[in-house]
Order: structure tokens, then C-alpha cells, then sequence
């Protein structure tokens, strides 16, 4: 089998789709499938050289949308080497492109019959989820959207030969944002990460050299972008707010970690911090990775992630796999499965939401929590080892 994957970036820092792609090439290579990636990054990016796996780098792009001239050309030349072809992601120019080229070669099949087609498939990755149509601060991002399906996205969906989701609740949520949608298949494939290392001391040392003032103290960990969507203003009221009211409270420390600290909302964050005295509370690491992330896993109390719309969140994954009971909203897609199998607290996407479940974490006893992290490994081994869904998506494909 010879599958070609289509992403805009595989920068780390642009989210779960190109993590997605990397935590299971160990195991597609395993099924003896050649896989290629296409992106549109510059390929002089230094992030590029790390993986093992080949990808065809056809950046910079330009603008949003990324367009590049080259991948029309590209994908004219090479489709036809390829059984099958997943397209990670919607709104940007690879998905047009791709929709383009295949269109033309269907035109140019009708006359040329030995001219191949790659069956051709979607993983939207939560980017049909109705938030992005109704959250006030994107009016008109939502407007811009409508006119886009109406003109390009409609048909690429339509055109695919089906559409592929990473738990239920994100392929039900699809449903709801745009008319018409007319997939010809929708399937969930779930979702995995590769098992996290095991636990070295020179994790822990590492971790602790970078933020001294934590050693001998307890702390919950946010692991993800600094983005008003991530829900992190109200993580930082909530606990404020207990801090001011509830001074008595045994409350831990909290370190955000993640990129964007430099952005508008980043630094609003920060400043927050420092207007009401959190400083010795709350500390902003920037971006982990490497040791020093695992590191800030296991020496964590729990793992948080507040989010108004979360199609997986692979941080959560990485902490119930590190046994790290996740505090989450039910905004998190896969909260039903954590909260069935007792592997973390889940509430509300409110101030109120966040503050319970804050204060339900610390007034938990110590048993129950041990026992949380012990559930919390047990729902990363049955729900979301890389091994079973890896399988899952290559049987779908198959179909």
C-alpha cells in the first residue's frame, strides 16, 4: 500500500494534525505501508530533519491560505503512485489544490484509462466543529467560512470518498455546522499517541533546573498553544479567585506551558499574572519538548486543559498515559471516555466550571487520587494506544 499524506505544515507548533502523522509512523512502517508526506513548509525548516519518514517540502507558502505554485504540479506528477491519499485538515490551499488536481485528472482518465486515482479521504481534525461558527469573537472568520463552503469546501467534501474522525462526538459535531453536507462515508477511527518514555531521573532533574521554585512543591500542568480558545483567562480567574477567597486552600502551583506566550493573548495572560500578585504561583514556560516535557508530566499533580473546543487534545492523551488524572472541560471531545472510566474531573467551560473543577481536585483524597492515575492509564491503554488506531484507519481505508 502506498499512501501519500497532504498538510499544510508539520511544524510542532501548529497543533495535533502533523503530531498526529508522526506518532504513527512507527506503526504504519510496522503494517508495511510506504507513506510520504507533502507539506508546505519551508524546507530549510530545521524541524524537518528530525523525523524518519520522507516529506516533500514544497514551501514557503504564501499567505494564510498557503498557497504554493508548486504542489499543483507536484500532485499532477505523483498522485498516481499512490492507493490512497488523506488530506489533514480544511480551509487551506492543499485541500483546493488536491480537489483541483484530481478533478482534472478524472477529466484526462475518460480519455486515458490507464491513468490511476488514488482513493481520496478527509481527517477535518475538529475543524468542522460548530464553535468556529458560533463563538462571538469569530463573526466574521464564521462569515468568511460560509461563503468559503459555498464555494470550494462543500465540494471537497462531497468529492472525498470519506471522512475521517477521531472519536464520536467530533464526527456528530460535524453534522451541525454547514448545509449541505453530504459525505459519502463517515467513519471513526479514533485516535492514538506512542507510549510516552518511561520515567528517568533525568527528566526530573532537567524540569526542575528550569524552574528551581517548583522543587518540593505540588503543581498542575496546562500543556498546550496560549489561545483564547484553550479557555486559559478563565483557568487564571478561577484560580485567582480561590486564591483571594479561599486563601486556607491548599492549592497548587500551576505552570502553562506552550507556545504563544508572545502573542497578544499571551501576554494579556501574563499580565494578569502580575496584576494580581500570581507570581509565585503561576509560571509560564513557554514551549516543552524532549525530556523536559516529560519531565513536566510526571512531576505534575494532574494535567489541565480548560478548552472551549477540543477535537482530541493530544496533551490529555500524553498525561493519562504518564498515569496523570486530566481535569478537562466537556468541551474536550473525548471527555466521555475519560470521565466513563474515572480518569479525571470534568465540568463546565465557565468560570464557575473551572473553579469546581479545581477546588473538587484539591479536597479529593489522597487514595482517590492515586487511584485516578492508575484509571488514567488504563483509558490511554484502551482507548487511545497508537497501535489500535493505527489499525483502525488502515481497515477503513481499506473498505
Amino acid at each position: 500500500m502506498n499512501l501519500l499524506h497532504l498538510i499544510g505544515s508539520m511544524n510542532p507548533k501548529s497543533g495535533g494534525p502533523c503530531e498526529g502523522i508522526r506518532n504513527a509512523a512507527p506503526e504504519i512502517a510496522k503494517l508495511g505501508i510506504n507513506r510520504e508526506v507533502v507539506s508546505l513548509d519551508d524546507p530549510d525548516e530545521p524541524f524537518l530533519k528530525d523525523d524518519s519518514f520522507h516529506i516533500e517540502a514544497l514551501g514557503p507558502p504564501i499567505g494564510r491560505w498557503r498557497y504554493s505554485a508548486k504542489l499543483v504540479p507536484w500532485l499532477e506528477k505523483n498522485l498516481s503512485r499512490f492507493d490512497f491519499v488523506i488530506l489533514s485538515g480544511l480551509w487551506l490551499y492543499p485541500g483546493f489544490a488536491l480537489n483541483k488536481t484530481l478533478n482534472k485528472l478524472k477529466q484526462s482518465k475518460s480519455k486515458q484509462d490507464e491513468i490511476k486515482l488514488p482513493k481520496f479521504f478527509i481527517m477535518p481534525h475538529g475543524m468542522l466543529d460548530p464553535y468556529f461558527q458560533k463563538a462571538p469573537s469569530r463573526r466574521i472568520k464564521a462569515i468568511r467560512n460560509y461563503i468559503y463552503w459555498s464555494l470550494i469546501e462543500n465540494q471537497l467534501i462531497s468529492n472525498a470518498d470519506g471522512i475521517l474522525f477521531t472519536c464520536e462526538s467530533e464526527l456528530m459535531l460535524a453534522r451541525e455546522s454547514f448545509y449541505p453536507y453530504c459525505p459519502k462515508k463517515e467513519i471513526n477511527v479514533g485516535y492514538g499517541i506512542q507510549p510516552p518514555p518511561a520515567f528517568k531521573q533525568l527528566m526530573n532533574d532537567l524540569f526542575l533546573e528550569k524552574f528551581p521554585q517548583l522543587k518540593g512543591n505540588n503543581f498542575i500542568l496546562y500543556l498546550s498553544r496560549i489561545h483564547e480558545k484553550k479557555g486559559i483567562d478563565l483557568l487564571l480567574k478561577a484560580y485567582n479567585n480561590i486564591q483571594t477567597k479561599k486563601p486556607t486552600t491548599n492549592l497548587p502551583k500551576l505552570v502553562i506551558a506552550g507556545p504563544g506566550i508572545e502573542t497578544v493573548y499571551g501576554k494579556k495572560m501574563q499580565k494578569f499574572v502580575r496584576e494580581h500578585k500570581l507570581e509565585n504561583h503561576v509560571f509560564f514556560s513557554g514551549m516543552l519538548s524532549g525530556n523536559i516535557k516529560w519531565g513536566a508530566f510526571y512531576a505534575s499533580d494532574a494535567f489541565i486543559l480548560p478548552s472551549h473546543q477540543e477535537n482530541f487534545g493530544i496533551a490529555v492523551v500524553e498525561a493519562l498515559a504518564c498515569g496523570k488524572p486530566v481535569l478537562i472541560s466537556n468541551q474536550v471531545n473525548i471527555y466521555k471516555e475519560i470521565e466513563t472510566k474515572g480518569g479525571g474531573l470534568v465540568a463546565q467551560d465557565t468560570l464557575g466550571g473551572i473553579r469546581q473543577l479545581l477546588e473538587s481536585w484539591v479536597e479529593l483524597p489522597v487514595e482517590e487520587k492515586k487511584q485516578m492515575g492508575e484509571n488514567a492509564k488504563a483509558v490511554y491503554e484502551e482507548s487511545f494506544n497508537i497501535v489500535n488506531s493505527t489499525k483502525k484507519l488502515v481497515e477503513a481505508l481499506n473498505k
